[in-house]
């Protein structure tokens, strides 16, 4: 979830960012899963479209590394291999690191509260893990936005969309405690100090930390 502001009148959405949102959703929700194959003809009648734009959504999630492209055939969901998701939390961490490093200087009370406020949504959904995902990612890409660069919360949206259905099957099934509030805390009062190279370093520690445990739950459902 992006946040804009509230003065902004959101143009209308085409049929291919239907068409992208439905199947990201799908991705990300788990409804779809790596290997299963996509067919346009099928997708543009549950959503009442023409074809076209679903394929032009097939080539948008192809670019992001959701599917995978097969000439005359169709696509299917693509996976992450244990590299491949070692490399997006890394970059994760690259990229998260730099947004908060840019942002520490920019967050004052007002946006302290708005933090807050996404800290509670996430401690209402502890019990449920898909809304408890996609309330950590508010809280996330909110915090990214702060820093004022577009570019760079675009390229950590896609980074999220590539791990948030694995995320979502591993908090579904494991006795992980979903405490927003001991686990976030820790990089709020980061920012609190002013210390953008404390900050920086905080949420690195806090990307990165997800990595064994999520990594652990992946090889063992093989």
């Amino acid at each position: 979830m992006q946040f804009a502001p509230s003065y902004v009148e959101r143009p209308p959405m085409t049929a291919e960012e239907e068409a992208y949102n439905f199947l990201l959703d799908a991705i990300c929700g788990g409804r779809l899963r790596k290997g299963d194959r996509l067919i346009a003809e099928d997708i543009a009648s549950e959503i009442g479209m023409s074809r076209m734009p679903v394929r032009e959504a097939f080539r948008r999630l192809d670019a992001q590394g959701l599917v995978t492209l097969r000439p005359n055939r169709g696509a299917i969901v693509s996976g992450l291999d244990i590299d491949e998701l070692h490399e997006v939390f890394e970059m994760r961490s690259v990229l998260e690191g730099l947004a908060i490093r840019v942002a520490v200087a920019r967050i004052g009370e007002r946006q302290f509260a708005a933090l807050e406020r996404l800290l509670d949504e996430m401690d209402d959904y502890r019990e449920e893990s898909a809304e408890w995902v996609s309330r950590h990612r508010a809280f996330h890409e909110y915090l990214c936005s702060l820093s004022g660069r577009p570019r760079l919360l675009k390229q950590i949206s896609a980074l999220y969309s590539l791990i948030e259905a694995p995320m979502r099957l591993w908090l579904q099934h494991v006795e992980k405690p979903l405490s927003a509030r001991q686990e976030h805390a820790v990089i709020l009062d980061a920012i609190r100090t002013g210390d953008a190279d404390k900050a920086e370093a905080v949420v690195r520690a806090h990307i990165e930390g997800t990595v064994p445990e999520l990594i652990q739950f992946l090889q063992s459902k093989k």
